[in-house]
């Protein structure tokens, strides 16, 4: 994909609409859109994202989906509803990096995604972002795996984010942290 700097910054604060499958069984919850992800309309769409380079080695998806400056396939969004999978955002609108935001969108954020869960009944959430998480939920403690709490009736999880940011994980280690959600939604033995 050719984006320029400048080509990407035209889609600041653009939203992309959530992949929801009607049998959604796990739901992924990003930060927030970056502005690849804004000009494809695929979530977690950055050359070098490692999201679903893990979702492959973890065993959920059988290959990488390919996400060109159209987005992603029929056939590639297809695989992800086949298994259950989900993906919003906390909040829906695109920045260059997460850090733009503010924690009352983080926190207006996560009243929305109680709400779409309550909704949409997916048995299994994964918060990707422990930050985020701890700013949106109001839980400055929270440590990586799955909560106490439920989210709405959902088994929630907090797992690594895969953006490049996050050095010092790997796929190998983000692939072992997203098996688990994946694991007790039955999306993979």
């Amino acid at each position: 994909m050719g984006f320029r700097a400048a080509d990407l910054e035209r889609f600041r604060d653009r939203t992309v609409p959530d992949l929801l499958p009607d049998a959604l069984r796990l739901l992924f919850v990003g930060i927030n859109p970056g502005l690849w992800t804004a000009a494809t309309g695929a979530h977690f769409a950055r050359p070098g994202n490692r999201f679903y380079p893990a979702l492959v080695e973890a065993g959920i998806l059988p290959r990488p989906p390919s996400i060109t400056e159209e987005g992603m396939t029929a056939d590639d969004r297809e695989m992800l509803v086949d298994r259950g999978i989900g993906i919003t955002n906390l909040v829906r609108r695109a920045t260059a990096r997460a850090d733009e935001l503010t924690r009352d969108e983080l926190r207006t954020g996560a009243r929305a995604l109680s709400t779409l869960v309550a909704e949409r009944r997916p048995p299994v959430v994964a918060v990707v972002g422990l930050t985020a998480y701890r700013q949106g939920f109001d839980r400055p403690r929270a440590v990586s795996g799955e909560q106490d709490e439920a989210l709405a009736g959902a088994r929630l999880w907090v797992v690594p984010n895969p953006s490049g940011l996050n050095a010092h994980d790997t796929v190998h280690s983000l692939a072992r942290a997203y098996a688990e959600p994946a694991r007790a939604a039955g999306v993979i033995p």
